[in-house]
């Protein structure tokens, strides 16, 4: 369970690297801010320091899990899983705000808080049954 567990976040941490890129390097090309739903070349120029700074966001959480993954990987289990929580936690905090921001970042919010929420869980339930 528990490699299941890594590997759910670690597959989470990827995809937030994928948002970092898109928002904080790609934003103004179109195929990019269409899929954010941006109107126009105009608006994502003007949201474009938003979204660079937004990207670093997703960057430094997907860092914070990696970290985390490395840490319990070479035997310090409670500084990786105290890193582990509380990156892939955050991860699911911001798609439950995505969620609150209208009903049109339901699927945005899914995409980004499915992988570390299912991570959490079997990460959660190796720890209860002591599979780590």
């Amino acid at each position: 369970m528990i490699v299941l567990a890594t590997v759910l976040v670690t597959l989470a941490a990827a995809l937030h690297v994928a948002i970092f890129f898109m928002e904080s390097v790609a934003w103004t090309r179109p195929a990019v801010w269409q899929r954010f739903g941006v109107a126009s070349q105009e608006a994502a120029d003007t949201t474009r320091p938003m979204a660079y700074n937004q990207g670093f966001y997703n960057l430094f959480l997907a860092i914070g899990a990696v970290v985390g993954l490395i840490l319990y990987g070479v035997g310090q289990h409670a500084s990786g899983l105290a890193l582990i929580i509380f990156a892939a936690g955050s991860m699911v905090g911001a798609a439950v705000v995505l969620v609150t921001t209208g009903r049109g970042y339901v699927r945005p919010a899914i995409i980004q808080g499915l992988l570390p929420l299912a991570g959490l869980v079997l990460l959660l339930i190796a720890l209860a049954t002591g599979q780590h």
